[in-house]
């Protein structure tokens, strides 16, 4: 290692020889000037010690962008220059006058200026290195030491080496001097620089820092931003890793928030009106939606942004949201304060160091001889001269007198807490390494002489303090230490002064802002948004070309819901959105209720009809011996009244909440109550059609068969058979069940699951039933007046036809399904009630004189063409009790008239001749036909 350092030593010495280096006296303070290439002279502040650390701090501004090139300094400064050489001193006085830190061993200084400019911190941070070599110069070594330029034989004056460096303040020059201590092993502890880059061990091993690193900045100033809803912002950053760095983080983290930049540029601190103008204009172009320009830029970048305003007067335009750069200086706003007012910034969280205050306030011009800078910052402080002073500032006509006051116009500088906290780690990493390479050795041992900087590293990776606010301060495995900051707001106070007031503060992730202090009312809330959120239900559509943040609202279907706020997503059938329209909610289930006008309706009519149904049942029964009765085939009236009755039922099951059993009787009591009542009309119809065709042919020559009242049962009971076994299959193939019906997607219906075919082949059938007992209803309907029961038939055929005729258009074209059924079965039972039954409960209860047998008979003829008359009529048996049985015609005192010409033949209706020539007698012995 040490073949190495003189190797570097040699690289190092020969531009060495051309530095004008002056060593003053052994004295405990000794100024240095050394002479630069293009470059004025530059002062030194040393303080003698046992171990010596050097410190980098910017005494005076930066070179002006004319002045780059020469490293020529700007003027003095006191925050940051003046103010953190006297932390420096007066620190180091109050460590070594501490018995329990560094005990018998006393700590010095080598400060040097940084001017914040990286090519004048590497040149001073070349002296550090130099002098650290000299220190281990081999005496074997031939290098030669230069004296005024000159190489000399003479041996380097005796110099201790530097055990660390504090500083530098500017993130982009602490980067440039690490790059060179590194190669030496020498520590650096940095007070103010915050660039994320820092944080890299692998890129920059020997840094650490008492400053949070910028990421966490970033994330404090974003969630300022997100706070009040600025998705839209400005970003403008310092050129240099401090700004680059530092805003990289901040649009990395933007965009994981969903926040967009509408404009992002750069620009360095001394650049010249035009740039800074130029920039403001690009500003201006994303008004007004982006009124927060959001600036990780040092202190002389946001000056300049704000001279610009006043140039191009668009005061009050912009509201600045400043990274810790800004913080509360106020030489950054110091007459700019209007355009600056309103300013949000960042300021690390340290405490104002009172101890250092009644320090330095008592230094005097006179008094004050540590300071090489000291007599030019006086000068500058107060506007006066120094009279035979080397840097005496002719162009100031008062005269210092030496007892100006600094407590006029005071402010300590805002990362005063940091500079000391940062010497006061370097002294604590001493401390840790004595005590344990130096175990009760007073002073230095040789295990610290020289001071071994890799070593010296790891102590103060490990030490733990309390620093000058109370805060604990330690090293994370990064070199950095916790994030802890103050949220600033420059304000007019009144009287046109304006302040930093502290609004709030971020720590360790949790942000705390007191609006009513950064907002007075929430007019004065600045809005910096590119479109405002869309109203509930409503998505975000980004158009081409556009960022995320700026948008136009669309509103999602009736059944979407906002899936996310560039999607919707309709809802399942049976869901519908519910109020806050971010999630599907089930459809309440829909079904007829008993309580509904049309249910009301129903179940009354079919009430009424059930108990007129039972009325009229139980008269049949009652007057079952009647003419009136037996002349109806009162058989078949039972199964048509039984037929009428379950009709009268069904609205109850169709009605009533779907359920399996209340599904099962619906499709079997539908179909089978009409097939019940047309089964028995047919049959009915068929017998007096078959009577009338017979009479047609001949008279009396053969009785038709199956015209007994059980074979008309029989007949009625295979016509329902049929509809009932179509039933029974159709239940079996579609096992009735209750299922959700979606007649629209803002309902859902419960409803039995009849397909088509379940309702169509029934209702075919019974269509067929009626068709036939249509047509032998029309055949019939010529009758005698005493046997004008066809008559009735067919009307209640006409009225059932037009019924159902309807019924079917309204059934499969509307989705009122059940309640058209119901009442469509209802109103058919009814007809058949009304118009088969009305007229004989007429006679049995209003005309009982004529409910008897002589009302069914008739001696009326019927003039039919039946042949050529050749052949007479003959008579069957006088009784259709027989009339399984056929027999042979009877003679005897069957009489028939035959015409002499026309071939015609007059006879009674339905052959009315018997073997005693009486009329024709009733089904039960003495039945008139109907």
């Amino acid at each position: 290692m040490a073949r190495v350092k003189m190797g570097l030593l040699a690289l190092l010495w020969l531009p060495a020889c051309l530095f004008r280096v002056l060593v003053l006296s052994h004295s405990s303070v000794i100024n240095e000037r050394s002479a630069v290439p293009r470059a004025a002279s530059r002062s030194v502040a040393r303080m003698d010690g046992d171990v010596i650390i050097g410190a980098l701090f910017s005494v005076h501004h930066q070179p002006s962008a004319e002045k780059v090139a020469e490293r020529k300094c700007g003027d003095v400064r006191e925050q940051y220059g003046i103010q953190r050489v006297e932390a420096m001193f007066h620190t180091l006085d109050r460590i070594n006058s501490d018995p329990n830190l560094l005990p018998n061993i006393s700590l010095g200084c080598e400060i040097r200026d940084s001017c914040w400019h990286s090519s004048v911190a590497l040149e001073q941070s070349i002296e550090f290195i130099r002098d650290s070599l000299i220190s281990i110069r081999d005496d074997k070594d031939g290098s030669k030491w230069c004296i005024d330029g000159t190489p000399s034989n003479q041996p380097p004056p005796s110099k201790k080496p530097i055990a660390g460096v504090i500083g530098p303040g500017s993130s982009s020059v602490a980067i440039q001097v690490q790059n060179l201590l590194q190669l030496f092993n020498i520590p650096q502890i940095a007070y103010s620089a915050t660039s994320i880059d820092l944080s890299d061990k692998t890129l920059f091993k020997y840094f650490l820092r008492v400053v949070p690193s910028d990421t966490l900045q970033a994330r404090a100033m974003l969630d300022i931003v997100k706070r009040y809803n600025w998705t839209y912002v400005s970003a403008v950053h310092t050129e240099g890793n401090y700004g680059e760095s530092g805003m990289e983080a901040f649009k990395e983290l933007a965009s994981q928030e969903g926040l967009c930049i509408a404009h992002s540029d750069k620009i360095y601190s001394n650049a010249g009106e035009k740039h800074f103008d130029r920039l403001l204009r690009k500003l201006r172009e994303r008004l007004p939606k982006a009124r927060v320009v959001v600036c990780f830029c040092e202190g002389m970048t946001v000056r300049g942004l704000l001279m610009a305003m006043r140039r191009l007067g668009v005061s009050g335009e912009f509201l600045l949201v400043g990274s810790d750069g800004w913080a509360d200086r106020y030489e950054v706003v110091e007459g700019y304060e209007q355009e600056a007012e309103g300013g949000i910034t960042m300021k690390l969280q340290s405490e104002v160091v009172k101890t250092f205050d009644d320090y330095y306030l008592k230094l005097r011009l006179d008094t004050n001889t540590r300071n090489p800078w000291f007599a030019e910052f006086w000068q500058y402080r107060f506007q006066c001269r120094i009279p035979g002073h080397p840097l005496e500032k002719k162009n100031y006509k008062k005269v210092c007198s030496g007892q100006e006051s600094l407590q006029e116009n005071y402010i300590q500088d805002s990362k005063m807490g940091f500079v000391i906290n940062a010497i006061y780690a370097m002294a604590h990493g001493l401390h840790d390494m004595h005590k344990e390479l130096c175990p009760e050795k007073t002073g230095l041992c040789e295990a610290m002489d020289p001071i071994d900087g890799s070593k010296l590293l790891d102590y103060l990776l490990k030490t733990s303090f309390r620093g000058v606010s109370g805060e604990e301060i330690y090293f994370d495995e990064n070199g950095d230490t916790p994030g802890r900051y103050d949220i600033m707001n420059l304000q007019d106070v009144g009287d046109d002064r304006f302040d930093y007031l502290n609004v709030g503060s971020w720590s360790e992730g949790i942000l705390s802002i007191d609006d009513s202090k950064l907002w007075m009312n929430s007019s004065d809330m600045v809005r910096s948004v590119c479109s405002d959120p869309c109203s509930k239900g409503q998505i975000k559509v980004i158009r081409k070309g556009e960022v995320s943040c700026c948008w136009i609202c669309t509103t999602c279907k009736d059944n979407e819901i906002v899936q996310d706020e560039f999607t919707c997503k309709a809802c399942e059938l049976g869901w519908w959105p519910d109020e806050e329209l971010a999630g599907c909610q089930p459809l309440p289930l829909k079904y007829l209720d008993w309580a509904d006008v049309e249910s009301i309706v129903a179940v009354v009519f079919s009430c009424v009809g059930i108990l007129i149904t039972s009325f009229v049942t139980f008269v049949f029964i009652q007057y079952r011996d009647t003419p009136v009765v037996k002349s109806s085939s009162r058989e078949l009236c039972y199964i048509i009244l039984a037929g009428i009755f379950l009709g009268y039922i069904c609205p109850f099951t169709l009605i009533a909440r779907p359920t399996v059993a209340s599904c099962y009787l619906q499709r079997l009591l539908v179909g089978l109550s009409s097939a019940m009542c047309y089964s028995a009309l047919v049959t009915k119809t068929n017998r007096i059609a078959r009577i009338l065709a017979g009479s047609k042919k001949k008279i009396c020559t053969r009785k038709p068969r199956f015209m007994s009242a059980w074979a008309q049962v029989i007949i009625a009971f295979m016509l329902i058979s049929v509809q009932l076994t179509l039933e029974i299959v159709l239940i079996i193939l579609e096992p009735p069940e209750p299922i959700k019906s979606y007649p629209s997607i803002r309902e859902v219906y419960l409803i039995c699951n009849t397909s088509n075919l379940g309702m169509v082949a029934p209702l075919g059938y019974n269509g067929l039933l009626i068709m036939s007992c249509t047509y032998y209803a029309f055949k019939t309907r010529n009758v005698p007046a005493n046997f004008n029961e066809a008559k009735y038939i067919a009307f209640t055929m006409y009225t059932t036809c037009i019924i159902w005729l309807a019924f079917v258009p309204i059934y499969f074209g509307s989705n009122y399904k059940i309640i058209t059924t119901s009442f469509s079965v209802s109103l058919s039972v009814t007809v058949a009630l009304g118009c088969m039954f009305t007229p004989k409960m007429y006679i049995i209860i209003a005309k009982p004189e004529r409910n008897v047998r002589s009302a069914f008979t008739t001696s009326d003829v019927v003039r039919m063409h039946v042949g050529d008359g050749k052949s007479a009529a003959q008579c069957g048996s006088n009784s259709f009790l027989n009339m399984f049985r056929r027999k042979k015609a009877v003679s005897g005192n069957a009489k028939c008239k035959t015409p002499s010409e026309g071939g015609e033949c007059v006879a009674q209706t339905v052959c009315a001749c018997e073997e005693t020539g009486s009329r024709l007698e009733s089904d039960s012995g003495h039945q008139a036909p109907n």
